[in-house]
């Protein structure tokens, strides 16, 4: 009966995978073409069940710690959201042949962190506790130097510890205008604080929170498909609301949609996280197809054009 009815679909671009993620992919790939199977990575190599079990499919086992490995003599691949260094330290120590797949912007926030504690400051992570990325920036530096704030009211009451100089670090997949708001807090408070020289949120989430904020007010309700353990997909669930549609959700595995709630809707937005494939967001778009006659309009506010590069070692197949 809806059939009829006319649903226009604005597509935020950039959306979906980043440069960071479709190496991490490409990684385990040609990881298990060198080694053959099995592959073992530790953590998701990116949050998202999808690419995580289309992985598992072709050889990769994924564990949460090195321990849980029965054969040490396999390869292991670290995640795209970074390791503690003392996870590079037990790999050494059971004398696996690890492959790091840490999404290079990570890596420049983990230098960031350790030239500042080099340098005698005392570093505050702006980040989400408990986040992957959070555990692998925190553990690049001794306990102690390094602090977490959450919010803007964290940053408020956080008590200096010590007489250093400090520094701030940001996780690379925070929501833009929160953060801005924290920075500003800590740099009220203590006006010496030294901040990176180029900015830490990554190219790939402030792209796809522009995208969401440039269509959010011309939308009934807004859709960003990806994984509820993905912190970038959260994030732009959270722009959307806060820039003009407040009837916004996570669509993600679990996921069921009423479309008879889309009937009062005449333009609903749609973007997705940058670990969800592209895949979901086309497979989500044919099941609104079969409910309604819709338009689609794709609304691009940059072009990207970043390429990471896997390690050189993988590019060398054994035969």
């Amino acid at each position: 009966m809806m059939k009829n009815k006319k649903l226009k679909i604005l597509l935020a671009k950039p959306r979906g995978f980043c440069a960071g993620v479709d190496r991490a992919i490409e990684i385990v790939k040609k990881s298990i073409e060198k080694y053959g199977a099995p592959v073992y990575v530790r953590h998701e190599i990116v949050h998202n069940k999808e690419v995580v079990q289309s992985l598992k499919k072709i050889g990769a086992i994924f564990v949460e710690e090195l321990s849980e490995i029965s054969d040490k003599s396999r390869p292991v691949i670290f995640s795209a959201h970074g390791v503690p260094k003392s996870v590079t330290k037990e790999a050494e120590n059971y004398k696996m042949e690890f492959i790091d797949a840490t999404c290079p912007l990570v890596s420049k926030v983990h230098r960031e962190a350790e030239n500042h504690y080099k340098a005698g400051n005392h570093i505050l992570l702006i980040g989400h506790k408990n986040h992957p990325e959070v555990i692998g920036t925190m553990g690049q530096i001794p306990s102690g130097n390094i602090d977490l704030i959450e919010t803007v009211d964290d940053a408020k009451k956080y008590e200096i510890k010590n007489s250093k100089k400090m520094a701030y670090v940001t996780q690379t997949t925070l929501s833009v205008d929160d953060t801005k708001d924290i920075i500003d807090e800590l740099k009220k408070r203590f006006p010496e604080i030294k901040q990176p020289f180029k900015e830490d949120i990554c190219y790939a989430t402030t792209n796809r929170q522009a995208a969401v904020k440039n269509i959010a007010s011309k939308c009934d309700k807004f859709f960003v498909i990806g994984s509820r353990n993905s912190s970038n997909s959260k994030r732009l669930v959270e722009v959307a609301k806060q820039s003009g549609c407040p009837d916004s959700e996570l669509i993600h595995s679990e996921s069921s949609i009423i479309f008879k709630d889309l009937a009062d809707c005449s333009t609903i937005g749609i973007s997705s996280g940058a670990s969800a494939p592209e895949i979901l967001v086309d497979n989500f778009i044919d099941e609104i197809n079969k409910h309604f006659n819709t338009s689609i309009e794709e609304v691009e506010i940059i072009k990207e054009s970043v390429f990471f590069k896997v390690p050189a070692k993988l590019n060398q197949i054994n035969k």
